[in-house]
């Protein structure tokens, strides 16, 4: 995840975006901060537990050379599984329809863009994509009109 570790605190996520803070922070159980250039990061117990990049305005991230920030979601599915397949990786399907990458933490999710719909990379700690409380925890969908 570039700069970011899992178990980093609020500042030292910021520090690492080189920000001095973010827009906004949302409180509760799992705090959530959310900066300028798409990326949203998800805490629990103050620690660094997920980060959600934006599928319009976040940075891009590959795997294998695939795109998977801004891709087509049915194309980022279908690159998954045959990811998953090569490497003998398991990969679960979500409640929500969304495909996880457990070994590497990776979850994708679509985010609606106008009346399209793109992918959107999720980076999670790994108890917390075991978790059946993921829903409570994880963005579900991004919304950019």
């Amino acid at each position: 995840m570039g700069p970011l570790l899992f178990g980093m605190t609020p500042a030292e996520v910021a520090e690492a975006l080189l920000v001095s803070e973010p827009e906004s922070r949302v409180g509760g159980p799992y705090g959530q901060e959310d900066f300028s250039d798409g990326v949203k990061a998800f805490y629990d117990a103050g620690q660094l537990a997920c980060v959600a990049l934006d599928a319009v305005i976040g940075p891009q991230v590959w795997l294998a050379g695939f795109p998977l920030a801004g891709s087509d979601p049915g194309e980022g599915q279908q690159f998954l599984l045959d990811h998953a397949a090569e490497h003998g990786n398991w990969i679960p399907f979500t409640p929500d329809a969304s495909l996880a990458l457990t070994d590497l933490g990776i979850l994708l999710r679509d985010q609606r863009v106008g009346e399209a719909r793109l992918a959107r990379p999720l980076f999670v700690k790994e108890a917390w994509l075991e978790s059946e409380y993921y829903r409570d925890r994880l963005p579900l969908e991004g919304v950019m009109d």
